[in-house]
């Protein structure tokens, strides 16, 4: 009998979610599932086919909806869950007392976790840490900016791994060392070390990058890493360099899309008065009401830029 669990890729909590599911499952449903996994990315365009669903069981854990007959399981947190208003009113007729959501939870790793004890009384205390380090990291409740960009702690290092790494085999393998092995063993891993190192110095790198190319005026700190060929970076910069800021508003381009990656200074001075989901959602993206993002082609850094412009002015609105 095969499980498939699919997941939000190069994500902390996505992959935490996948682990903490494969364990309640295999405790609870069926010990004796052979587990495969698929990480899905957020794109434009149809986030789904049905051949994605190729297990007996499918599960969605920390992404969007699917109306597919095929999909057993699903877990989700964000406020962004359905791509069309059919897909929501095809969840909420639902009564397989097997697909959850709730927005207002700060991570699925968590979600996950609890429903598992209330609904299917399944508890393991070695995954604390994971569930814990997943409120933390998807919450963004941190200490600090600079814990979560000094990238002291363990269960940090590996979060920089998983979203950094461009390797969705390795990726995976993180997934399964977590169904089996405490956190902290994984995080000090040696394979996971060794490719945290460079890492390390890319990110370092980047924060001299996005030191030098942003700007900040009336509560937004934004910045363009388009021409540098920066794909990701540590979301936790800009407040870490410009403690002054409420929002941030940065764009990127990779091979698969153009990003605007859209957040909130969770130490701002000035609160949030923005729903940043509310405002992706606009333009075809989504998130949470503090942390969100939207995904054009790569071909189309021009559209990314004009949406940029807009969402910056619309975020400096109000501003004194």
């Amino acid at each position: 009998m095969k499980l498939r669990v699919l997941y939000h890729g190069h994500c902390f909590d996505g992959v935490a979610s996948a682990a903490v599911f494969t364990r309640f499952y295999l405790s609870r449903i069926n010990q004796d599932a052979r587990v495969e996994y698929t990480s899905l990315l957020h794109r434009p365009g149809a986030l789904f086919d049905d051949g994605m669903f190729d297990g007996d069981e499918n599960a969605i854990v920390d992404f969007k909806y699917s109306t597919s007959p095929r999909l057993t399981w699903w877990f989700d947190h964000h406020q962004s869950a359905f791509l069309t208003s059919e897909d929501e009113a095809h969840f909420r007729r639902d009564h397989s007392g097997k697909k959850f959501l709730d927005a207002t939870r700060k991570s699925c790793t968590e979600f996950i976790a609890d429903v598992a004890r209330s609904r299917f009384a399944f508890e393991d205390a070695e995954l604390d840490p994971l569930v814990h380090w997943a409120h933390i990291i998807d919450g963004a409740l941190y200490e600090s900016p600079a814990q979560c960009v000094e990238l002291a702690a363990p269960a940090l290092q590996l979060m920089q791994v998983i979203e950094s790494d461009p390797d969705d085999n390795f990726i995976e393998q993180i997934v399964r060392d977590l169904v089996n092995r405490p956190l902290d063993a994984v995080a000090a891993g040696d394979e996971v070390q060794r490719r945290f190192r460079p890492i390390l110095e890319r990110h370092r790198e980047t924060l001299k990058v996005i030191r030098r190319k942003a700007s900040y005026a009336n509560g937004v700190v934004q910045f363009d890493l388009v021409e540098e060929g920066i794909e990701g970076f540590n979301k936790f910069i800009p407040y870490y360099l410009y403690p002054q800021t409420t929002y941030s508003v940065a764009l990127t381009r990779g091979p698969y899309r153009t990003k605007i990656s859209v957040g909130s200074n969770p130490w701002a001075p000035r609160p949030r008065t923005h729903n940043i989901a509310t405002i992706c959602e606009r333009y075809g993206g989504g998130g949470h009401a503090v942390v969100g993002a939207v995904s054009f082609a790569p071909d189309e850094v021009e559209k990314g830029r004009e949406a940029m412009r807009e969402v910056v002015q619309e975020l400096s609105s109000g501003y004194d």
